[in-house]
C-alpha cells in the first residue's frame, strides 16, 4: 500500500452560521470551477481525464486552491446546521447535487446549487495531495482524513473516502464527533464492563460489530475513553483513517494511521508488540491476514479491541472462521474460543423523537459459549445469549423489545431491525405474519 501524505487541513476559521446566500469566497470559487471545467477538452475521458485534471491541479496556484478548500468547508459546515452525519458529492449517482444523511435519511440539498461532473472532479482533487492522487488513480479508491478549523468549535475531523462512479470522482465524508459518548450511556451490565476494562481483565479479544453507520467507532471510542480515565496503561490505536483523537490521561495513547504512520494493519499490530502496549485497538478486521494477526497478538497476552461488519454475535464468529483459509479454520476455531471475551453487535434504530437510538446484542465468552465455538455448534449460541440476561448477555430481539416497551421506538421499526423477526413476535406475544 502506498504511503499517503498527512491529512489536509484548512487553517482559516470558517463560520457555522449559514445564510441563504453563498459567501463571496465560495461564489468566486464556483466561478473559477466553471471556467476551469469549461476549458477541459471533451475528447479525453475515463481515467485519463482524471489524470489530466490532476495535472491541472498541480499547476494551480495556492490562492485558487484555498478558495476551493473554502467551498468544500462551506458544504461541511452545513452538516452541523442540519445535524447530518455524512455528506456525499460527485459521481453520476449524485446528479450534480450535494447530499446529506440526517438521522439516517440521505437527501439532496438543492439550495447549494447543481454542479457538473468536472466541477466536482476538480473540487475533490483540490483537497488531496499529489501522492494521494496517484494512490486514487491506481486503486480507484482513497481513504483519508480532513480537518476543518472552526470559530466556535476549535476544529472538526472528517473520515473521507474518494472513489470512482462511472469514470467520475465521488466523495463521502463522515463527521467525527469531537466529544466521546459517556461510557455510562452504553448502559452495559457490570460483567460486560469488567470484560471491557483493563482494570479487571488484562487480556482477550473484544469485538464491536454492526453494519456501516451503526456507531461502532463511537462505542469503541467510549470504551477506550473509559479505560483512559480509569487505569494506568498504554493504548495503541491502529486505524484507517484515525477518527477521534484521544488525549492521554491515565493512559498514554498512540494513534497510528494506516497509510500514513504505518503501512498496514498487520505491520501496526506486529510493531505494537514491541511498543509495550496494554491495549491494542485495530480499527477493523477487514481481511484474513488482519484476523489472524489479531488472534496472534491477543494470544500473546494483550487486550485487543476491534470492529467487524456483521449484524449479530453468532454471525461474527462464523465470519471470522469463514474468512480464514480452510486448512486454518480448525486452529482458528479453537483459538477464537479461548481468546474471545465479548461481542457487542449494534444497530442505530430510528426513534420516536425523530433521531436514532442504540440497540445492541451482547455475547460474553462464557464456558458454554466457548464450548459451542470449539465444537462447531455456533447455532446453539443464540439461545445461550437469550438465556444469559443474569450474566449480562442479551439478544438483539430482547433489546428491541426493551426499547419498544420503553416507548423509544415504534413496533414497525422494532420488527424491521430484528435479526430474528419470528423470535421478536414471540417475545412481544404477537401473531406471526408472513
Amino acid at each position: 500500500m502506498a504511503l499517503q501524505p498527512p491529512l489536509h487541513a484548512s487553517k482559516e476559521p470558517v463560520s457555522v452560521a449559514l445564510t441563504g446566500e453563498l459567501p463571496p469566497l465560495v461564489v468566486d470559487a464556483r466561478r473559477i470551477l466553471k471556467e476551469m471545467a469549461g476549458q477541459l477538452p471533451k475528447s479525453i475521458t475515463g481515467l485519463e481525464r482524471q489524470m489530466m485534471i490532476g495535472d491541472v491541479m498541480t499547476r494551480t496556484d495556492e490562492t485558487t486552491k484555498m478558495k476551493f478548500l473554502a467551498m468544500v468547508n462551506h458544504f461541511l459546515t452545513r452538516m452541523f446546521t442540519l445535524h447530518a452525519s455524512d455528506i456525499d458529492m460527485g459521481g453520476y449517482g449524485s446528479q450534480g447535487y450535494i447530499w446529506y444523511r440526517v438521522y439516517g435519511s440521505k437527501k439532496a440539498d438543492s439550495s447549494l446549487g447543481k454542479y457538473s461532473p468536472d466541477e466536482i472532479n476538480i473540487l475533490i482533487q483540490s483537497i488531496i495531495g499529489e501522492r494521494q492522487r496517484s494512490f486514487l488513480f491506481e486503486n480507484r479508491n482513497l481513504d483519508f482524513s480532513h480537518m476543518l478549523y472552526m470559530e466556535d468549535m476549535d476544529f472538526r475531523r472528517f473520515r473521507a473516502d474518494a472513489y470512482f462512479d462511472l469514470d467520475q470522482l465521488a466523495l463521502n465524508m463522515r463527521a467525527i464527533n469531537n466529544i466521546v459518548r459517556p461510557y455510562k450511556e452504553l448502559d452495559l451490565h457490570v460483567n460486560v464492563t469488567k470484560v471491557l476494562s483493563l482494570a479487571h481483565t488484562k487480556e482477550g479479544l473484544c469485538l464491536i460489530t454492526g453494519i456501516t453507520g451503526s456507531g461502532k467507532s463511537s462505542t469503541l471510542d467510549s470504551i477506550i475513553d473509559a479505560n483512559n480515565h480509569s487505569v494506568e496503561g498504554h493504548i495503541v490505536i491502529i486505524a484507517s483513517p484515525i477518527e477521534y483523537v484521544h488525549k492521554s490521561d491515565k493512559c498514554i495513547i498512540r494513534h497510528r494511521e494506516v497509510g500514513r504512520d504505518v503501512l498496514s494493519f498487520k505491520d501496526g499490530a506486529v510493531q505494537a508488540l514491541r511498543q509495550d502496549p496494554d491495549i491494542i485497538m485495530l480499527g477493523e478486521l477487514r481481511d484474513p491476514e488482519t484476523i489472524l494477526t489479531a488472534l496472534e497478538i491477543t494470544d500473546s497476552g494483550h487486550k485487543v479491541f476491534s470492529t467487524l461488519h456483521t449484524a449479530a454475535a453468532v454471525e461474527s464468529i462464523d465470519r471470522i472462521i469463514g474468512e480464514t483459509p480452510p486448512i486454518e479454520q480448525e486452529r482458528v476455531r479453537n483459538r477464537l474460543a479461548d481468546l474471545l471475551r465479548c461481542v457487542i453487535s449494534q444497530k442505530l434504530v430510528p426513534s420516536l423523537d425523530g433521531k436514532r437510538v442504540l440497540a445492541k446484542e451482547i455475547m460474553l465468552g462464557t464456558p458454554s459459549v466457548r464450548a459451542a465455538i470449539k465444537n462447531n455448534n455456533t447455532s446453539e449460541i443464540y439461545q445461550m445469549i437469550s438465556e444469559g440476561n443474569d450474566v449480562g448477555m442479551t439478544s438483539m430481539e430482547q433489546d428491541l423489545k426493551r426499547l419498544y416497551l420503553q416507548k423509544k421506538i415504534s413496533l414497525e421499526n422494532a420488527m424491521n431491525y430484528a435479526n430474528n423477526k419470528r423470535r421478536l413476535q414471540q417475545l412481544l406475544q404477537l401473531q406471526p405474519t408472513d
